[in-house]
């Protein structure tokens, strides 16, 4: 009884330590970019966007699809590196275990 209730321990302080490392995660930002840093995108750790910036060269009234193309590139090169910075976070709360369906639900 006495390891079970140990067990229940631990699983209860890693909640509590992921919940705080959620509500941190909101003040974590990465930023991605596309064209040669023409079209940046920032965002945080709650998959927010939260900044873009567009170069003035790159807006071009004839050629609207590659102004999106280039927006949708920032975003996602954005996105792929907040992840990074999720997993690292997750890491240090965790230890480095991999817990299989554990993910930082919003």
């Amino acid at each position: 009884m006495g390891l079970n209730m140990n067990f229940l321990k631990q699983a209860q302080e890693l909640q509590e330590k992921i919940k705080k490392m959620q509500e941190d995660l909101v003040n974590k930002q990465a930023s991605g970019s596309s064209g040669g840093d023409m079209v940046k995108a920032t965002v945080n750790g709650k998959h927010e966007l939260v900044d873009i910036t567009i170069a003035k060269e790159v807006v071009n009234p004839d050629d609207i699809e590659m102004l999106e193309d280039l927006v949708v590139a920032a975003v996602t090169d954005a996105m792929h590196k907040i992840e990074e910075v999720i997993k690292s976070e997750m890491a240090k709360v965790t230890g480095g275990l991999s817990i299989p369906g554990l993910e930082v639900p919003f």
